[in-house]
């Protein structure tokens, strides 16, 4: 991701582009499935996944001018650099948005571009953000283990039990483009 200021909604692409693929993500801790959203009440993968990291509820979320009370505020929140002490793990079952990840050696910025039918893992520890594309719109499922926490502890955050344990695991990490 460039770091020319403006709307965030850009693609705000490098260029010469820059790509980062799903094992480079896997290797700081981001993990990446294609689930078929209309059918993912069906879906083995799916079911795997919350089997194995204990999601026991889930939401959804649209995000858009006439769906998101508080539409601006909640942007500029989503957009904030910030931690959690839990996974953040979406479904994208329609339209598009980007995930900004923080590399945790190099400190860039990579833009992970989400589409339906794809599922992303942030894991606690990591410094990220959240913001709508040009297209303005994004429905989500949201997965949680236990009672749903949405908690961001905002930058700086180093000193904090989860960024702690998340850079014991994935400070090491080197070969990230982006």
């Amino acid at each position: 991701m460039d770091d020319v200021e403006g709307d965030q909604r850009k693609s705000h692409m490098r260029d010469p582009p820059e790509f980062v693929d799903v094992p480079t993500l896997q290797s700081i801790g981001v993990n990446y499935w294609k689930i078929d959203a209309d059918n993912f009440a069906e879906c083995k993968t799916l079911a795997n996944i919350r089997k194995t990291k204990n999601y026991d509820y889930e939401d959804q979320i649209v995000c858009s001018k006439s769906k998101l009370a508080n539409y601006e505020e909640m942007l500029g929140k989503f957009f904030q650099e910030h931690i959690h002490v839990d996974d953040e793990t979406r479904l994208v079952l329609d339209v598009s948005g980007y995930f900004d990840v923080r590399h945790p050696t190099n400190d860039r910025w990579i833009r992970v571009e989400v589409v339906k039918n794809d599922m992303i893992s942030i894991p606690p520890g990591l410094y990220h953000r959240f913001t709508l594309d040009e297209n303005d719109y994004i429905s989500v499922n949201r997965y949680f283990a236990g009672t749903p926490v949405w908690v961001p502890l905002n930058r700086p955050q180093d000193e904090h039990p989860a960024r702690q344990k998340y850079l014991t695991r994935f400070q090491k990490v080197d070969n990230c483009a982006a």
